[in-house]
């Protein structure tokens, strides 16, 4: 980020030329470098320390690990867990809102609970551990705009056909950069995923609220590659769903995106694959699309 500070404002009788601040470093003409730069240095930590700070929402399912990492008891029953989720060094601070999903909204019966936390913070690669007392959360960073809950071995945890366990950047960057690289799948058969997105970027509807999917990959019996789709959900189930072909699309740095044809086999919706039971829609271009504060861009293994 680049700091433009005036010294016009802040020295009598000095002319300076203006001061430019790279992430850290203050360059001044060498005529200039007695001058006193506390006041410039103060503002530039600052904005260094802004520039850190990262806030992630989403709702996802409440998987044991979660409740346990929350306190929530195992017998209460919760449909969803509303995240919002923020970074600031060595620390977190996190709000969530949780319960029984109160019918045709996205809220909850009777306000749900809240919980609101704040603890340390560890970073290692793109591995974060949220440390609660004695109690950790384990994240993967998928991206700078993603993050993914994982369960106590590292493993991606899966959602269901309502949430998954995506977290959003609230300001995103919208890039292609991707820090998982998994393995090619070999199917015998078929494998099938579900779930519920945001409308933009792939309905253009004006009066699209959200999106559920379900996709199932059918295996070419020869090679054990997918090779044919069916889909159903809200943009196709009036037309009893949609079939087509589809081609595995080696990526970048061992990335594996499923490219789902449309009748004249060019790309309509394109699926990053994270790992076995997990796939995160991308654009033609290859950038992870994010979510909201009610879904993400994920889909759920279920067979």
């Amino acid at each position: 980020m680049l700091v433009i500070i005036s010294s016009s404002k802040l020295y009598h009788r000095r002319s300076l030329v203006l001061q430019t601040a790279y992430l850290g470093e203050i360059r001044l003409k060498p005529e200039h470098m007695k001058l006193n730069i506390a006041f410039p240095l103060m503002l530039l930590i600052s904005s260094c320390a802004k520039t850190q700070d990262k806030t992630y929402t989403g709702s996802t399912p409440a998987a044991p690990v979660v409740k346990a990492f929350l306190g929530i008891p195992m017998a209460d029953s919760v449909d969803f867990i509303r995240w919002n989720l923020s970074f600031q060094n060595d620390r977190y601070t996190m709000q969530c809102n949780y319960g029984i999903g109160k019918p045709n909204t996205h809220g909850f019966i009777a306000g749900g609970k809240k919980i609101s936390i704040s603890d340390k913070l560890k970073k290692e690669k793109n591995y974060y551990q949220l440390q609660n007392n004695s109690k950790i959360l384990k994240l993967i960073e998928i991206n700078s705009d993603l993050l993914h809950l994982l369960n106590d071995d590292n493993s991606l945890l899966v959602g269901n056909g309502g949430w998954s366990y995506t977290l959003n950047n609230i300001k995103p960057s919208i890039t292609d950069k991707i820090n998982i690289a998994p393995m090619q799948t070999i199917l015998k058969d078929s494998m099938a995923f579900e779930g519920r997105t945001p409308c933009p970027g792939l309905d253009l509807r004006p009066e699209c609220l959200k999106l559920k999917w379900y996709i199932v990959l059918y295996a070419d019996p020869k090679t054990n590659q997918p090779m044919t789709y069916y889909i159903n959900g809200t943009a196709y189930r009036r037309d009893g769903g949609r079939k087509g072909t589809c081609k595995i699309m080696p990526g970048e740095n061992g990335r594996i995106i499923y490219q789902l044809n449309d009748d004249k086999r060019n790309g309509l919706i394109y699926l990053l694959k994270a790992d076995e039971n997990i796939l995160l829609f991308i654009d033609a271009n290859g950038k992870l699309l994010t979510g909201d504060e009610d879904f993400s861009y994920t889909l759920n293994r279920c067979r």
